[in-house]
């Protein structure tokens, strides 16, 4: 058949059943992204003879005679889309998975529509920006400062992947032809277990490898005898070894029970439907509480050197502390308020899915192009699993598609890796929606009982918390979530009495592993609402009840877990948080929306270490090219976080020179020999120090030869633009690398850190919130962050970090939930299942910033990746409850939830004096609100 795309005239079959989106990707289309194929995310929409479609709903002979348009052929470099030049003014992206789609959408609009972007966009999701800055670059708005003044840092300059981003020219995972190395590529395809508990007896995989087109069908039996685990960290002791490549004990529904790798995806999929398998059914436990009593079904029988802390009763980790005397301290209290707070399965939902492509090299090295935050991890653990040498392992990312932390973890490298070691071929593994949603990892569901003491005035006695984490079938992130939940929210409330008990514990569901906040948004949203309790019972202003306790600068760090001696504030601005988010919501407006409306606010503070404990090493490594400008070598990953960006601005103020001028290459262990990851927000504050150590030795070589070169003082020589002033003369810097490449040397810098000392980064959310007293409905009034985040190197940047979290986190705490039934099966494991906000559910976020610098940060920065979600659902349960005096104990805070526990509010306030909480208890105090 025929169709034109972008103007070029392709003849090409499609294959019978094919989608639109698909057909244009083999034709090499590659900003024609995959999201979900269900028609639900929009990250595939394209023009159909000039209206937009989703391509994966579209069969391709549909195209036949028609003209395609992608975002390739909406504008170019020469001459863009006004959208696309919209999108580059106000940097309307963060991972820019979503950003074609949403500009195919965009580019289309009406002014009608324009004026209804809640609707026009309803078919367009983005799970990083929070949409203001899409909805600003609609609008015409322009965020970015083309010629700062006074230096590269503290403005709002663009991301060097823009362009690339706006024009679809910007490669992810899976955009790559089958051509040259990937030549003779294969396709995996994994046979999923359908049984929570089981173990498997026999495979017969024979009609499965008769099948034409099938290269290989591995089971445990191919697979390493090994265990280890999925989670990437630093050390690799800090996980339990519980998990193999293929393994025959069956631990959830949806695990790993064979490999199909074939000629294509359908081959693959239907030699999957050709696998016998016979299992033993085994007993499944799917509560954790259930889990540890005696009796229970045990999921992992390890040795200790699996580090698993009590293997019998299910418990991976487990965390007991206690600073002072919290019954003496509970004796001592006027007031003692317990309550029991629960949060649900949340899945990370970034828009790229779980993938990677394997083969070999030329020199023969086992090589991964893979959707990662850890890629030198990563390595390090493929090397370990198959005993192959590091050098012979190569790992590398291109732009990855959001992570929130799911993508710390190996879920497709392992798997891939063996089939490239058994066949010798080039292998591709790339997750479907529901795949990811069931089979990768999600939230720790916690339950969290805190008990809080304190006198009449508002002082606090004590603290003591019990946290019960699912970690679901395996450990991976297990123990660091758990001791991080009982870590900087205890830590935030100064009191002589803190007492933590905490315990992450198996069950036959899918595991759970790093997400946002890493804990924090768990034990925070619990501890949160009851200092809320607490100050309401006692009659105090929750703004006035935290500044009376929360930590100042000049106490100790203490939360009763683990001990973090290398955690300092750098600097302080909590006071400030809480000062300007006051403000704010006093500001809010208070409409009169009628007598069935409640109006309240309510707010929740939050604090967060810049970078993970016990060290996270990153080597940057920088070098004078010949053409004069600068090229930097760092190993951290790009995903939205920005820190592309903000190293090209730390790099240039350390050089004189302006971003422009750095040229980045990143995320590859070919590139530097280290880097922990990108996670933890250590981006900027780890990578990002690093890149300044190897800028300023990188400076200080290029005055020293410019001394030697010119003849003068090294004190007269300085940097400026693309040349150095050395005394009276101006010395390019092109003929200073040319001079230098004579000489036989290279002018270059390296700087590596280690992670440690780390500061304190601080949040406060607020809220004012209408509640419609017969219909549960929520509308959020205004929202306001305010963010100690040190110097802001790019405030237009740092503030879409934020609006992104706080959107996240809203849909967490309104409607997000992975559903799992009786059986241990994800229930609703697509998008449209599983609602993620969309623009027309994600309220404006006033974001304000403290005005402190850093003492431990690269030029004054803190981390403000993660830790804007975390106060969020406190402060809307807060607000809730000062509209309703309903309080909600368990997230997520859904219409229905809420409706029922307002009438149940309503008739027992005409009854008697009692409170209803969202778990049916009732309460020990009069009603709030």
């Amino acid at each position: 058949m025929s169709l034109t795309v972008n103007g070029q005239t392709h003849d090409a079959t499609p294959r019978p059943g094919q989608c639109l989106r698909t057909f244009l990707r083999e034709l090499g289309w590659f900003g024609v992204k995959k999201g979900c194929d269900a028609g639900d995310c929009g990250a595939c929409t394209v023009h159909l003879d000039g209206r937009p479609v989703h391509s994966c709903l579209v069969p391709a002979f549909r195209a036949e005679g028609r003209a395609v348009t992608t975002v390739e052929g909406l504008g170019g470099p020469a001459a863009l889309h006004p959208m696309q030049q919209a999108f580059l003014d106000a940097q309307g992206f963060q991972c820019g998975f979503c950003t074609a789609g949403m500009l195919m959408t965009a580019a289309c609009l009406d002014q009608a529509q324009r004026n209804d972007l809640p609707n026009a966009l309803k078919g367009n999701l983005c799970r990083c920006t929070g949409y203001r800055a899409i909805g600003d670059a609609i609008a015409g708005l322009n965020h970015v400062e083309a010629e700062p003044f006074g230096g590269p840092c503290g403005h709002n300059l663009p991301a060097p992947a823009g362009p690339g981003v706006i024009t679809g020219k910007a490669r992810y995972t899976m955009d790559v032809a089958p051509e040259g190395a990937l030549s003779g590529l294969l396709h995996m395809k994994i046979l999923r277990s359908p049984h929570a508990s089981a173990r498997i007896r026999a495979i017969d995989a024979r009609a499965a490898r008769a099948l034409p087109g099938v290269v290989a069908v591995l089971t445990h039996e191919d697979a390493p005898d090994r265990h280890f685990s999925s989670a990437r960290h630093e050390h690799t002791t800090d996980d339990p070894d519980d998990t193999r490549v293929l393994d025959p004990v069956i631990r959830h529904i949806g695990q790993r029970v064979a490999a199909v790798v074939a000629e294509s995806e359908a081959v693959a999929e239907a030699a999957c439907r050709l696998i016998e398998v016979s299992y033993d059914i085994l007993p499944a436990v799917f509560d954790p509480e259930e889990a540890m009593q005696p009796g229970a079904p045990v999921l992992h029988d390890k040795p200790a050197s699996s580090r698993i802390a009590n293997a019998g009763r299910n418990i991976a980790a487990e965390l007991h502390g206690e600073v002072g005397n919290v019954e003496r301290g509970f004796a001592e209290a006027d007031l003692v308020h317990e309550a029991v707070y629960r949060t649900q399965r949340v899945q990370h939902a970034h828009l790229e899915t779980h993938g990677c492509i394997g083969g070999y090299d030329t020199d023969g090295r086992l090589t991964i192009r893979t959707s990662s935050q850890t890629p030198f991890l990563t390595r390090d653990a493929l090397a370990t699993l198959y005993d192959l040498p590091r050098d012979k392992v190569r790992v590398f990312t291109e732009r990855v598609g959001g992570g929130f932390g799911g993508k710390q973890e190996m879920l497709t490298e392992d798997i891939v890796a063996l089939a490239v070691m058994k066949t010798g071929r080039p292998v591709k593994l790339e997750y479907s929606r529901p795949e990811q949603f069931a089979s990768s990892t999600c939230r720790h569901p916690m339950r969290i009982t805190v008990k809080v003491g304190a006198k009449r005035d508002g002082t606090l006695t004590a603290i003591a918390v019990r946290i019960l984490s699912n970690t679901g079938a395996y450990g991976n992130h297990g123990p660091g979530v758990l001791f991080h939940s009982a870590g900087e929210s205890i830590a935030l409330y100064r009191c002589p009495n803190k007492k933590a008990d905490g315990y992450a514990v198996y069950t036959n569901t899918p595991p759970s592993g790093a997400f946002r906040g890493y804990g924090l948004s768990q034990s925070t949203f619990a501890i949160e609402s009851a200092m809320d309790e607490v100050a309401r019972k006692l009659g105090i202003d929750p703004f006035a009840f935290r500044r009376l306790n929360v930590v100042q600068p000049t106490d100790p760090i203490q939360s009763a877990g683990h001990a973090e001696d290398d955690l300092f504030f750098g600097s302080y601005g909590l006071d400030q948080c809480l000062d300007l988010a006051e403000k704010s919501l006093e500001r809010a407006p208070a409409p009169d929306l009628g007598p069935d409306w409640l109006i309240g606010r309510g707010m929740a503070a939050s604090m967060i270490g810049t970078v993970p404990p016990r060290g996270h090493r990153a080597e940057c490594r920088i070098r004078l090219a010949p053409d004069g400008t600068y090229e930097l070598s760092v190993g951290t990953a790009e995903f939205g976080n920005g820190t592309t960006t903000v190293h090209g601005q730390i790099a240039a103020a350390m050089l004189g020179a302006m971003p422009a001028q750095i040229r980045i290459r990143q995320s590859d262990t070919d590139v530097v020999t280290h880097d922990t990851g990108a996670f933890g927000s250590a981006g900027t504050v780890v990578a990002g120090a690093a890149t300044r150590l190897a800028a300023e030795a990188l400076a200080g070589a290029i005055r020293n030869y410019a001394s030697a070169y010119a003849g003068v003082e090294h004190a007269a020589c300085r940097l400026f633009g693309g040349e150095v002033v050395a005394g009276k003369c101006r010395i390019p810097l092109s003929e200073l690398a040319d001079a230098a490449r004579r000489d036989g040397r290279e002018l270059s810098g390296i700087g590596s850190t280690n992670g440690t000392p780390r500061s304190i980064a601080f949040n406060v959310q607020g809220f004012a919130v209408a509640v419609h007293c017969r219909h549960g409905e929520i509308r959020i009034l205004h929202s306001v962050q305010a963010a100690d985040a040190g110097f802001v190197i790019n405030p237009m940047q740092c503030r879409g970090q934020i609006e992104g979290g706080v959107a996240q986190a809203l849909g967490a705490a309104l409607y997000e939930e992975l559903l799992v039934d009786e059986e241990g099966r994800i229930a609703n494991p697509t998008f449209r299942g599983y609602h993620i906000p969309t623009f027309a559910d994600t309220p404006l976020t006033e974001v304000l910033f403290a005005e402190t610098t850093d003492r431990i940060g690269p030029l004054g920065a803190k981390s403000m990746s993660e830790s804007p979600y975390n106060p969020v659902a406190a402060a809307l349960a807060n607000a809730i409850c000062d509209a309703t005096g309903v309080r909600l104990r368990e997230t997520p805070f859904t219409a229905d939830k809420l409706y029922r526990l307002v009438l149940d509010a309503n008739q027992t306030r005409a009854d008697a004096p009692a409170m209803t909480d969202i778990a049916g208890n009732n309460a020990a105090f009069p009603p709030e609100g």
